[in-house]
């Protein structure tokens, strides 16, 4: 089993929720189900776990009157000797298709007896017909694949072993070159093989076989293009996957400023794609990156929401989607072009994303200027510019001299280091933020 950050957040539910149901959802293969039954079976006397894409038969709990007393009562003739108390994790997993026990959760809640956690994929939640959202009764929760501190952990490394590069982090000091050389080639591994859990175990259990795990990759692909296929309204289908598919191209053009639809079509425009790209990000497959007017606290009152950038909310997956030989190149660090950036860019919103960061950037007027992040740091407003290398920083400087900010990121496939304000760090140092 594979570590996951996801724990603690069941485990704050468990103990300082009062009756509310959770809801656990997320693209698909991200870990849901399994990190949820090893919470139950870790701390609960019983776990009973209905999947209502697998067996349909166990809809009809959830059949006629939805008061909690009936279903209890139904479930206890299917679960012999199972108490149905503070001792017994109910799971709903994929939820999405049964309507009516989405609908439950309210009742289910306000009676309080059992702990219930449901589950189901973004895409599912957001397009499946509800008859009545519980709100007020339920908490959602969005999950990840692994961020990159739990793929070193699958890896073998320990915290013990990332607590000298913290203190590096926080002294802004030189780590030595062995072990920044050595962090550094584990971030490339990360890039190639990303956090999708069934990827992860194809790249350990193989001892690093890159064939395995892009053979795990592209059936991953191929799941999300079949889901846009069957959930996405017939107008949309051909135009989500269009807009998907174009992600390699965006984060490939010299000067990626923001999405632009003419890439997914001739003469496209937002009119045409914009309901495209909303489905993509309610689904989970994308995440945007949303360009501001102002670089000042509070950015959200700031943003530019026709103005953005699309990232894969996976890193492996965008990687391969550029196909396998992209793996070498990025591994040996021989890529040149601006796809590097684009893919460096991308790792970024990885880390900052899973670490539940909401994504920013700034690009004033049509200039060269741009800061490829913006981190809100207790209320002063920090920005991140992401180097492949470590060249020059031409928009940080001119953005710590006009706007003087406390101190300004520069994050580079180099070494740490810091002149005046200007913090030079690492790249996976990103995940110590």
């Amino acid at each position: 089993m594979f570590r996951r950050k996801f724990m603690t957040t069941l485990l704050e539910w468990k103990n300082k929720k009062n009756t509310e149901c959770l809801l656990v959802k997320g693209a698909r293969q991200v870990g849901k189900t399994f990190i949820i039954r090893e919470f139950g079976r870790q701390h609960y006397k019983n776990v009973v776990e209905l999947n209502f894409f697998l067996f349909a038969a166990h809809k009809k709990f959830f059949k006629g009157n939805l008061d909690a007393n009936t279903i209890y009562s139904k479930l206890s003739l299917a679960f012999k000797g199972v108490k149905f108390d503070k001792d017994t994790l109910l799971f709903l997993d994929e939820i999405q298709y049964c309507g009516p026990a989405r609908t439950a959760l309210k009742f289910l809640s306000e009676d309080g007896r059992c702990d219930v956690v449901a589950s189901g994929s973004m895409l599912g939640i957001a397009y499946k017909q509800t008859a009545s959202i519980p709100v007020g009764y339920e908490r959602q929760v969005e999950m990840f694949s692994m961020d990159f501190e739990e793929f070193l952990w699958a890896k073998g490394l320990t915290e013990e072993n990332l607590v000298l590069f913290r203190d590096h982090f926080i002294s802004k000091q030189k780590v030595d070159d062995f072990m920044n050389d050595t962090m550094l080639a584990n971030m490339r591994e990360y890039m190639l093989v990303g956090g999708m859990p069934s990827v992860v175990k194809a790249f350990i259990n193989t001892n690093g076989d890159y064939n395995e795990v892009h053979t795990e990759q592209e059936k991953i692909i191929a799941s999300y293009l079949d889901d846009i296929a069957k959930y996405a309204p017939t107008a949309v289908k051909p135009k989500a996957r269009a807009c998907y598919l174009s992600i390699t191209q965006q984060l490939a053009k010299e000067s990626n400023k923001k999405f632009q639809y003419s890439l997914v079509e001739q003469g496209g425009t937002a009119r045409k794609f914009d309901t495209s790209i909303e489905w993509l990000k309610d689904a989970g497959l994308i995440k945007l990156c949303t360009n501001v007017s102002t670089p000042q606290f509070p950015l959200v009152s700031y943003v530019q929401r026709d103005y953005f950038k699309v990232y894969a909310s996976d890193i492996g997956i965008l990687v391969a989607m550029y196909g396998f030989n992209m793996k070498e190149k990025l591994f040996e660090n021989t890529l040149k072009g601006p796809a590097k950036g684009g893919i460096y860019e991308n790792l970024i919103a990885d880390i900052l994303l899973k670490k539940r960061l909401p994504l920013y950037y700034f690009k004033p007027g049509e200039g060269n200027q741009e800061i490829e992040f913006l981190y809100d740091d207790k209320g002063d407003i920090v920005p991140i510019e992401v180097k492949a290398g470590n060249n020059s920083s031409y928009s940080l400087n001119e953005f710590l001299t006009r706007y003087e900010p406390p101190y300004g990121l520069k994050l580079v496939t180099g070494n740490a280091g810091q002149a005046d304000k200007k913090i030079t760090l690492p790249l996976y140092m990103a995940m110590f933020l």
